[in-house]
């Protein structure tokens, strides 16, 4: 019995340490994880999802736009003033020149005074004894002294005219160097924003690249469909007026044509620098750039919106679109993109100008 029982015992022992080391391959081999979507990879070494580096992206070309907008002002500004230097300094030759004039006038009728005996021809006649010369003495006597009179009002007019022309142009030199300040400042801060949004490019492969792109589409459209989804396109069905045809029709015709800072064609085009070509096309001229095209130009609600009116983008007005019809506009987007037709809705808007009201 005993010998039974040990064996029996050793039996189930082995059996057990069987069961125990024998491999179970089903169990054992690991799951395998879902592989992440492009649109949430993290790109290479910078911890960020796809659609962060796109967010960053997007909010450096947006500051570049502002930039751009500020440089375009000044720029601007600066031709302005440049034509009113031209104009102050062709007054101020004329006033140069009156002034040699009526200096001429005093000096020769000093020198008739002077001969005469400071007496001029009337009052000499006043002393022949004739009542008739003596009445004509008179009269001459008093023009001349309404002449020299008025010689010396306008000699003095013409000096003080002479001197606010000095002051301004003196002004408006100032204010141009102010501005070539501010236009250096601009582009500083224009190129180290694309060159960084260039460079978060650049590091992206090939693939996420192109899905960057999509992304963007895919959030335009979305933004673009819960806009119409809104009801902003129902009681808009307005036909352009003649010179919005015009407009619409410069326009559109650029689409494919690249987007460069500072640029108003022919070849290549920012956003204001498109449409203000576009109005200037149609013999309407308006602002160079977007916000001043904002502060200038008559408002007007979305409901009221036709072909040829510009929408004003974002809460700094630092981007603008023609309005086409069927909820589409045309604008110049960013560096990197060309001229293209998208969803008016697919950015946010501020406002509606119209630039022919």
């Amino acid at each position: 019995m005993n010998r039974r029982h040990c064996a029996t015992a050793a039996i189930t022992l082995v059996c057990a340490l069987a069961l125990l080391t024998a491999p179970v391959q089903a169990m054992a081999a690991p799951v395998p994880e879902p592989s992440p979507t492009p649109s949430a990879s993290a790109t290479p070494g910078s911890g960020k999802t796809l659609e962060e580096v796109r967010e960053e992206i997007d909010t450096l070309y947006r500051k570049a736009g502002a930039a751009t907008d500020a440089y375009n002002l000044a720029e601007e500004q600066s031709k302005k003033q440049s034509k009113e230097i031209v104009r102050l300094t062709e007054s101020i030759a004329d006033g140069q020149a009156r002034i040699a004039e009526l200096k001429d006038q005093a000096g020769a009728a000093a020198r008739e005074q002077y001969r005469t005996g400071g007496l001029p021809p009337g009052a000499q006649l006043m002393l022949s004894g004739s009542p008739d010369l003596f009445m004509d003495g008179i009269n001459q006597a008093r023009q001349g002294q309404q002449a020299t009179k008025g010689m010396l009002t306008e000699l003095e007019q013409a000096q003080e005219d002479l001197e606010t022309y000095t002051k301004d142009a003196s002004l408006n030199r100032e204010k141009i160097e102010a501005g070539r300040a501010k236009q250096a400042k601009a582009k500083k801060s224009i190129d180290a924003q694309i060159a960084a949004a260039e460079k978060i490019e650049s590091q992206l492969a090939k693939e996420e690249r192109a899905r960057l792109i999509e992304l963007e589409k895919d959030d335009a459209s979305t933004a673009q469909a819960a806009w119409l989804s809104s009801g902003a396109l129902k009681d808009i069905n307005r036909d352009a007026s003649a010179a919005g045809k015009k407009a619409v029709a410069f326009a559109t015709a650029q689409i494919g044509k690249p987007y460069v800072w500072g640029a108003e064609g022919p070849g290549s085009y920012d956003c204001s620098g498109l449409t203000s070509q576009a109005w200037a096309a149609a013999k309407r001229p308006i602002p160079r750039t977007s916000q001043e095209q904002w502060r200038q130009l008559s408002h007007i609600d979305i409901e009221d919106m036709r072909p040829g009116d510009l929408i004003i983008y974002h809460s700094d007005a630092s981007h603008v679109g023609m309005y086409v019809g069927d909820g589409s506009i045309v604008h110049a987007p960013r560096p990197g993109r060309d001229v293209t037709l998208t969803g008016a809705g697919s950015m946010q808007i501020l406002g509606v100008v119209r630039p022919d009201k």
